[in-house]
């Protein structure tokens, strides 16, 4: 997907840096990537199998480094095919989870979690995280969503997990975080710059954006979990 796809618009980066538009097929009077690949169950199964081996290792150092001791249920946002639930659930057996995301995306999720051996304690529910009320959960993960926006959505999102919690409740946002000084986490600003060309308004953050965002939506405590390599869970409690 890299060579094949991406390499041939990040040689328009310096368009998207003047204008601030995504220069991906749309660009080109084509539909854009996620568009066609939501219109054939197998493309879109094999796209997300992908998108596994980018996020396991982050979902597994999730599992084993944040404590799960005080919560009892977990609603992940956007979780394609159930892997940060089947990681933290495979580990922690006292937790309940929910994998949300959009209806074509059920029947991959499902046959993930059933061959994982997990049906009787992670379901999946269906919904537009823009449109529908996120599942109610003590604790929300969203992992590689949030830097997907521009901050206005960015911000929607936030308040939807802030009024999905109870007081006590913890949303955890897994991204390739960007140090608050804007100078250490290369990936981090190199990824910020793949959302441009993706999609024009997109932006990857630093662990400070979080931080503000979150306090505006009303979380009153916040932490930083180093994961693995680049990537990182800001935590925000409510």
């Amino acid at each position: 997907m890299l060579n094949e796809r991406l390499f041939k618009f990040w040689h328009d980066l310096p368009e998207a840096l003047r204008s601030g538009l995504a220069q991906n097929e749309i660009k080109h009077g084509q539909r854009g990537m996620f568009e066609t690949l939501y219109e054939e169950l197998p493309r879109l199964e094999q796209f997300m199998g992908a998108m596994t081996g980018l996020s396991r290792i982050n979902f597994e150092a999730f599992a084993s480094k944040f404590d799960f001791s005080s919560y009892k249920t977990l609603a992940d946002i956007g979780g394609a095919t159930g892997l940060l639930c089947i990681e933290v659930a495979k580990r922690h057996s006292h937790l309940k989870c929910i994998s949300f995301d959009l209806p074509a995306v059920a029947p991959i999720t499902q046959k993930h979690i059933a061959a994982a051996g997990l049906s009787d304690r992670i379901c999946t529910a269906s919904g537009d995280f823009f449109k529908d009320p996120l599942p109610k959960a003590d604790l929300i993960t969203m992992g590689m969503i949030l830097h997907d926006w521009n901050l206005e959505k960015k911000l929607q999102l936030i308040r939807a997990a802030y009024n999905a919690l109870p007081p006590g409740g913890a949303l955890v946002a897994i991204e390739a975080l960007i140090d608050d000084a804007r100078r250490e986490n290369l990936f981090g600003l190199l990824m910020s710059l793949n959302m441009l060309i993706e999609f024009g308004d997109a932006f990857d953050y630093s662990g400070a954006d979080f931080r503000k965002w979150c306090g505006e939506a009303g979380f009153k405590r916040f932490e930083t979990i180093h994961l693995a390599g680049a990537s990182s869970a800001a935590v925000a409690f409510k």
